[in-house]
């Protein structure tokens, strides 16, 4: 097998990636309010359900809210202005 397997990402070339600093993390997540963000990937919506479960479980101080986007592959500047103006902190789950 000297011939090699070529393969391509129908969605044509990813933009350039520029590296950014994590947000800083706060102290604790008592009363806080958690974006939990669908990303809207296969199984997403069922990986963040379980996340809230947890949370209500094992951290009922922090209140969650699931959002998702309005289109997979999408900036939804609309959503990330919501998280910010009304959240603390937000995971976003790429599902399985």
């Amino acid at each position: 097998m000297a011939d090699k397997i070529k393969v391509l990402d129908p969605r044509g070339y990813p933009p350039k990636v520029v590296g950014k600093r994590l947000a800083n993390r706060p102290m604790s997540l008592d009363g806080k309010v958690l974006y939990l963000i669908d990303a809207l990937f296969d199984n997403a919506d069922v990986f963040m359900e379980q996340l809230r479960d947890w949370f209500a479980t094992n951290m009922p101080s922090v209140e969650t809210r699931i959002i998702k986007p309005r289109e997979s592959w999408k900036d939804d500047p609309e959503m990330r202005a919501t998280v910010v103006a009304q959240g603390d902190v937000a995971i976003m789950g790429v599902g399985l």
